[in-house]
């Protein structure tokens, strides 16, 4: 059973809310104003709160951030008169859900809160699994609870124990790195050292010696004897980054250390046994590169042992939101400052971009906009310009909008209608019949609004079935 909180002064509307709430078996509380409404939820857990925008003492307005601050996760959504739909508009830049106007109809409401309260449902599940996550061996520093990520966060677990070489596969950006880590961290190998060396910042003229070392007098400008990655490696893990950019010549070496266990220095005489657990990584199809002569076919298969495949971000978007949480908490830290949150427009951009730089890129883009944002929410226009949707203009990042950078009126009722019309197609599973009750038109206008502003409703619906 859920439990929502109506916060209204007007007794017959309590009454009456009251009465259609429990009809559909909703446990209900009921305040007067939102200083008792907030009392009782520092009180009690309520999965969901409708607000009256006029309340006496503190306003519904004021009283949306003030109630995201006791529990950020609960939907708000704010009831407001029939005309004053700048309120509603006010209401839901500061954080609510979603409004419906007064007087209202029962299937309306009965949509909006159904609506809510999977959303409420789909975030507790969402936290509940990066617990889960948190409290498993074997994912270190990652964050995510995709089913992807769930299969990346099991081959971590079960390969940890081994000494078994892992390849690692995944665009530039998606946290090869992190994997390797928390491998090297779950092992046997956890006290000794975990050596990284990528292999594509280094000329093909220096990565032998890089890997191998070289003795005294090895060539010009070697005055004393360097150790390489394997030797400093030694009892631990060495993760060759980048494996799919070294030459072929290099690549030969490698191998003869993998399967002899042991190498020379450059300009050396003698061999040296070393125990190196290896990994590598690649952001290039090596088996592409095997075909094509660019990657040896005898050191392809020595090191796709276990291979663990780290998807994309624009394929796990529904980790978007808990993500972005994460690297605020950390520019929180880094940088000092208080912002809680992401506005509902902002968070609709981060959830639209396909993020070529996946999670590097995702957060950058976060830190830029801690950097930028004056108050405590991060507006559309605190994202990096590329992030925001078309036609968004720029603000002072105070999280208000704002006429300036030269956007026009008809440039900011655009934006704001076809945010509108994404959040309503976001909230009806991308099905335009039920987006156009929402917005209260008709289905040809939200035909004719998707093709205005070039609404991908395919996507939308692919990630309500996610």
């Amino acid at each position: 059973m859920f439990n929502i909180l109506v916060v209204d002064d007007d007794e017959q509307m309590q009454f009456f809310l009251r009465e259609a709430l429990e009809r559909q078996g909703y446990a209900v509380v009921v305040k007067g104003s939102a200083e008792d409404a907030l009392e009782a939820l520092r009180a009690d857990s309520f999965d969901l709160m409708l607000l009256d925008v006029r309340l006496p003492g503190m306003s519904g307005l004021v009283a949306v951030e003030e109630i995201l601050k006791v529990d950020a996760r609960i939907p708000i959504i704010v009831m407001t008169a029939h005309g004053t739909r700048d309120s509603a508009i006010e209401a839901m830049r500061r954080g609510a859900y979603d409004y419906f106007t007064k007087p209202f109809r029962l299937d309306e409401m009965e949509i909006i809160i159904r609506r809510a309260l999977e959303k409420r449902k789909l975030m507790t599940e969402i936290e509940r699994l990066r617990d889960e996550l948190a409290s498993a061996p074997g994912h270190g520093r990652m964050v995510g609870a995709s089913r992807a990520m769930t299969e990346v966060f099991h081959l971590i677990e079960r390969s940890a124990p081994t000494d078994s070489t892992v390849l690692i596969i995944g665009e530039s950006g998606v946290g090869k790195e992190l994997v390797a880590e928390a491998i090297h961290q779950h092992s046997s190998r956890k006290e000794r050292p975990f050596v990284k060396l990528n292999c594509a910042a280094i000329p093909e003229t220096l990565l032998e010696s890089e890997l191998f070392g070289y003795e005294k007098g090895a060539f010009t400008g070697a005055i004393s004897r360097k150790l390489g990655k394997f030797e400093l490696a030694d009892g631990g893990t060495l993760l060759l980054d980048e494996i799919g950019d070294m030459a072929l010549s290099t690549q030969a070496k490698i191998l003869r250390v993998l399967q002899e266990r042991e190498l020379e220095r450059v300009g050396g005489t003698s061999s040296i046994r070393v125990d190196v657990r290896i990994m590598a990584s690649t952001n290039k199809d090596l088996m592409r590169s095997v075909k094509d002569g660019r990657f040896r076919d005898d050191l392809y298969f020595r090191l796709n042992v276990i291979t663990i495949n780290v998807p994309p971000l624009r394929e796990r978007r529904e980790e978007i939101p808990t993500l972005v949480d994460h690297f605020l908490a950390e520019a929180n830290s880094r940088l000092g400052r208080t912002i809680r949150r992401v506005s509902p427009d902002a968070m609709a951009a981060l959830m639209g971009y396909d993020w070529p730089g996946n999670i590097r890129e995702l957060k950058n883009a976060i830190e830029r906009s801690a950097v930028v944002t004056d108050g405590e929410v991060v507006s559309l226009s605190s994202l990096p310009q590329p992030i925001r949707p078309a036609g968004a203009g720029a603000t002072n990042g105070s999280g208000s909008d704002q006429l300036s950078g030269g956007i026009t009126l008809d440039e900011k009722i655009a934006q704001l209608e076809r945010a509108f019309v994404i959040d309503a197609l976001a909230k009806a599973g991308g099905v335009q019949a039920a987006a156009a009750r929402l917005l209260g038109v008709t289905e040809r206008s939200v035909w004719h609004l998707v093709k205005k502003h070039r609404i991908e409703v395919e996507k939308i619906k692919e990630r309500a079935q996610v």
